[in-house]
């Protein structure tokens, strides 16, 4: 049985068929880069080794001092680090979506090194709000019970509010950290912006994004030999791809375009890289090329 077949061939793509939109270019890029998303994935989950290392000091150690301040190094590493890492992602999905070539590695630590700055504040901000709603998921809750106030509840929903508007914003601020060159305070009030400018777009990356984090949960706590081998390589790439998938055509839109229209000129990334019909030398015929089909057995001359 022959899987694959050599002696024929279908008439080809032509370079005019129209573009995917949608899921289906959403899952066309996913399928294409599956492999190249995995080992992106593997390479940010390395920035998550300090968190990891500290579970190892708590074991390791006896001294309280030794614990406390290797801890709060560690974890201030990762602080400072995860948002540039964030960054290095990012650039590499963006590279993949607008259809260009990335190297991973090296373009990744490109991009983490060029705006390290501006990234790692970003982080260290999005680390400090993440432990502000662990603390209040752990705390209000108990005070309203212990002391019989279900008012502590309001600086609870306040907190988790304040959460979930950053986390969209997070969707954004990246994508135009390494697309633009927008000052960090920009940043910050564009990606504002968008957080309700395309607020259905924003709800269904979080909706995406969190059928992801509770698969992973659910694993974590049901089947942990498969959580531990794809949080190493699955969902944090693939969080972010769907949210720059579904957040840069708004950057486009309200950043990138009316900025390249203000100086009369058109956005590149718009623009089809086709030659000029004087510069043509070999025109590409895909699509209209007649179908090979393979010949039947036993057919043909005997040569003797």
């Amino acid at each position: 049985m022959a899987f694959f077949d050599f002696e024929s061939s279908g008439s080809g793509i032509s370079k005019h068929a129209p573009k995917k939109k949608g899921a289906k270019l959403f899952f066309d890029i996913l399928f294409r880069r599956f492999w190249q998303l995995m080992g992106l994935n593997l390479l940010y989950f390395v920035f998550f080794i300090p968190l990891f290392l500290t579970l190892s000091v708590i074991s390791f150690f006896n001294s309280y001092t030794v614990i406390i301040v290797l801890c709060a190094l560690l974890t201030l590493f990762f602080m400072v680090t995860i948002g540039p890492a964030s960054a290095g992602m990012t650039k590499i999905i963006r590279s993949y979506l607008i259809d260009k070539h990335s190297f991973m590695v090296r373009d990744f630590f490109r991009a983490f090194k060029r705006n390290f700055k501006k990234a790692s504040i970003i982080g260290f901000i999005d680390c400090l709000v993440l432990f502000s709603v662990y603390a209040s998921l752990n705390v209000y809750p108990v005070m309203a019970s212990q002391y019989n106030m279900k008012l502590l509840y309001v600086p609870m929903t306040l907190t988790l509010s304040i959460a979930l508007i950053v986390m969209m914003m997070n969707y954004y601020i990246y994508l135009m950290l390494i697309a633009t060159n927008l000052s960090l305070k920009n940043l910050i009030k564009n990606s504002f912006a968008l957080t309700f400018v395309a607020m259905k777009t924003n709800l269904l990356t979080t909706l995406i994004s969190f059928a992801c984090i509770g698969l992973m949960f659910f694993l974590m706590l049901y089947v942990t030999p498969v959580f531990m081998v794809l949080i190493t390589i699955f969902p944090a790439a693939f969080i972010c791809y769907a949210a720059c998938f579904n957040s840069y055509p708004v950057i486009q839109k309200y950043v990138i375009n009316p900025y390249y229209t203000s100086i009369g000129e058109i956005n590149p990334e718009l623009v089809e890289n086709e030659p000029n019909d004087e510069d043509v030398i070999f025109e590409d015929r895909g699509g209209e090329e007649q179908p090979i089909e393979k010949r039947k057995k036993g057919k043909g001359k005997r040569i003797s």
